[in-house]
């Protein structure tokens, strides 16, 4: 998780100190307030304005006023704007002001308020009233909201005391009071089929549960790559792909980088002992083998990844591509952070 701590005083930097290890975060003290292991800015606006769409987490140590003229010129979307929390530089409020459920602000902020001893001020509706939030719960379980309007209906829904329907292709515990089993006019369902629609108004939450295996030559351009897990996949939508694995001499493969930062998904990679170490039915090369340690790449670092084989080896200009699903439960209790 990529975050930053932004503080103005001589307090604030003091603060982010403490602050920095909680999430591996990056500092930015204002000059005059600085240290050997933060970096000096000397305008807040720009400091905020190179990092805004890099990091995951902002943590603004000042007042909120500033906080809010600094972000407000880069808000683009509740599914893409990172998390941005505001402290006070006395150390005493936590106050997540921006994309407090699919962010995660809320949560954040309740770490951090934990970590210093001081009280999160959480302000949205579902959190105060201890109800279920359908983006906070999609957050938090890997799933993909399908309509963000429909999500505001449901949360709105929630709110006005309706009770919540639920179908699910996959298994849940922890369900709350807020949601039934049974009929409702307003409800969720969890699927890969877009096409269910259980309720009047259905709002669907897609998994995001796809593993790619890929192996590739040396060099191989990063379109080459996209244009062969897009063919492997069919009729799956790219982006329910949560991971890319592979063989570890491929770790630095700048092609398989730049693929896995278009679509925001992890890359893991694996030794050629892991991957033959792999269960199941693989399609087999001998000079696959012997250049790389292991008769299989695509296919066996999926499922070493946690999945099981849906997808077989696709081979497409150089690159070979297979896809893995890894079995999910739905926890409602799950939290973003």
């Amino acid at each position: 998780m990529r975050a930053a701590v932004i503080s103005v005083t001589e307090r604030g930097r003091a603060l982010s100190e403490r602050l920095a290890p909680l999430f591996d975060a990056d500092r930015f003290c204002y000059r005059r307030h600085t240290d050997e292991g933060a970096s000096a800015y000397d305008d807040i606006m720009d400091i905020t304005a190179d990092i805004f769409m890099r990091c995951d987490v902002i943590v603004f140590i000042c007042a909120a006023g500033i906080a809010v003229r600094a972000s407000a010129p880069h808000i683009s979307s509740k599914l893409t704007d990172p998390a941005v929390i505001v402290i006070d530089d006395c150390g005493r409020f936590v106050i997540p002001i921006l994309s407090g459920h699919i962010g995660g602000a809320n949560q954040a902020a309740r770490l951090i308020a934990e970590h210093i001893g001081a009280q999160a001020v959480i302000t949205t509706a579902t959190d105060t009233g201890g109800h279920f939030s359908p983006d906070s719960m999609a957050k938090a379980n890997g799933l993909i909201i399908d309509d963000m309007d429909t999500a505001k209906r449901i949360a709105a829904a929630v709110l006005e005391g309706k009770r919540i329907g639920l179908y699910s292709s996959f298994p849940c515990v922890n369900i709350p009071d807020d949601i039934t089993r049974g009929e409702a006019e307003y409800g969720i369902a969890v699927s890969e089929d877009r096409s269910v629609k259980p309720f009047p108004v259905t709002l669907h939450l897609i998994p995001k549960n796809i593993i790619v295996g890929v192996g590739c030559r040396r060099g191989t351009p990063t379109e080459s790559i996209a244009a062969c897990v897009r063919t492997a996949l069919g009729d799956i939508p790219e982006e329910r792909i949560s991971a890319v694995a592979t063989i570890d001499i491929k770790a630095d493969e700048a092609g398989l980088i730049g693929y896995c930062g278009s679509i925001g998904a992890e890359l893991i990679t694996f030794t050629a002992e892991e991957l033959m170490d792999a269960q199941g039915e693989f399609s087999a090369s001998d000079f696959v083998r012997s250049v790389t340690g292991t008769d299989n790449v695509c296919e066996r670092s999926a499922v070493c990844a946690g999945g099981r084989l849906i997808v077989k080896k696709t081979a497409l200009d150089g690159v070979t591509a297979a896809a893995a699903e890894k079995d999910i439960t739905i926890d409602f209790a799950r939290t973003c952070i």
